[in-house]
């Protein structure tokens, strides 16, 4: 199961990126059941949690959190969350001369590879 969370003012195609995400987790070879948390947040959050977890005072474009060797969570079968700054993920795309849903997508792989290798 794939969670998003974002504002209303992020032009965001829900569900493609569900599904994208989905495909994903399912070729980590994880369950059914499994569950990934996506939040899409301005610069100031993602400034905010760089510098809790990362330390580091810039926004970045995106940060993945892997639960899967959290007792608490395992038991809720939360794989992680991936935090991508939407804001950052713009530029990004504009710099690699790509599609806004592309770039999130992208992204939202690295996340799951990251959590992954964790």
């Amino acid at each position: 199961m794939i969670n998003i969370y974002s504002s209303s003012r992020y032009k965001l195609n829900k569900k493609r990126l569900m599904k994208y995400a989905q495909s994903v987790l399912e070729s980590h070879n994880t369950g059914s059941s499994s569950v990934l948390n996506i939040a899409f947040v301005g610069k100031r959050k993602m400034k905010q949690v760089a510098l809790t977890y990362k330390n580091e005072h810039v926004a970045l474009p995106i940060l993945s959190f892997s639960y899967r060797e959290d007792p608490l969570l395992k038991t809720e079968n939360v794989v992680g969350e991936i935090v991508i700054c939407y804001p950052q993920a713009v530029l990004l795309a504009a710099q690699r001369q790509k599609i806004v849903d592309a770039m999130m997508e992208e992204l939202i792989k690295h996340g799951l590879q990251n959590i992954f290798l964790k």
